[in-house]
């Protein structure tokens, strides 16, 4: 584990909405519009719930809302760029109507889905393939100059290193971004937690993110509810938010700068305390 990690700085402004990276670790709170979603599928799949939910997750202390048409549980239903874009275009539209503040990320792998998103309002692209399933995400994201994270994601898990793998990985989706001209200060990096990864192999990266942190680009942690939380404690997904919040205390103390998150109040608290003792640190590095 880095006992030090390296802080990224940044700043994105969008008009009256914006983040600032290198102050305070930020809060993605979690917006399924979708039907199926493993913890909270059917809750949020109409436009006033949706934008309800948001602004509530705004109040509790999110940074941003990250809204996502399709889910990408295990055994989940693919469902086609048109309907993806119904579900989720109106509830952007309605959100930056009701609150032009808010930073909003679309999660989705499909380019004509993302772009269709930013022009809506969205700012931000949360590809869980990390630009590989679609060979137009990468340049779509350069065109119209957002932000993009990256996800490490594989159709099998058939590693030879593991960990080496995944840098490789993901570093292999940096190459592909920045070949299609996305500028550095535009990719995040996400390890992809519960893709592509079993039980031991989820524990064994979070206990490597310190080598992600050290890739040049600031690191988005999703554990919220994962699997391998529910397998370790033996507990259910609604009651998974002590050990998540464990996953993000430990993600934050080896430079994670961003987490994604359905229980947005508890977490905020769990950043906070591990912000005033991480930024308090006089080696902390910066960058």
């Amino acid at each position: 584990m880095t006992l030090v990690p390296i802080i990224y700085e940044r700043d994105y402004a969008w008009g009256p909405a914006g983040l600032k990276l290198g102050e305070r670790t930020l809060i993605m709170g979690i917006l399924n519009v979708t039907p199926d979603s493993f913890s909270d599928g059917g809750r949020y799949n109409n436009v006033e719930r949706a934008v309800t939910h948001a602004l509530q997750m705004m109040e509790d202390g999110a940074d941003l809302i990250d809204i996502g048409g399709e889910s990408t549980r295990p055994g989940s239903q693919v469902v086609t760029a048109e309907e993806e874009m119904s579900r989720i275009v109106p509830v952007i539209e309605a959100l930056r109507r009701e609150a032009p503040h808010i930073p909003i990320s679309v999660d989705t792998y499909k380019a004509g889905v993302a772009r269709e998103a930013i022009l809506a309002g969205a700012h931000i692209i949360n590809d869980v393939w990390g630009a590989k399933a679609d060979p137009d995400m990468a340049r779509t994201a350069a065109e119209l100059g957002c932000p993009i994270i990256l996800m490490h994601n594989r159709q099998a898990r058939d590693y030879t290193d593991y960990v080496p793998d995944v840098v490789r990985d993901l570093q292999e989706s940096v190459r592909i971004a920045k070949e299609a001209s996305v500028k550095e200060d535009q990719i995040w990096l996400d390890p992809g937690i519960g893709f592509a990864k079993d039980l031991n192999e989820n524990l064994t990266l979070m206990s490597a993110l310190g080598e992600l942190n050290e890739l040049g680009y600031p690191v988005l942690l999703a554990t919220s509810r994962k699997r391998f939380i529910q397998s370790t404690l033996g507990v259910e997904p609604g009651d998974a938010v002590e050990g998540t919040a464990a996953t993000v205390a430990f993600g934050i103390a080896q430079g994670c700068q961003m987490v994604r998150v359905h229980d947005v109040k508890p977490i905020r608290r769990t950043v906070d305390m591990c912000d005033a003792m991480l930024y308090a640190s006089p080696g902390l590095r910066r960058r």
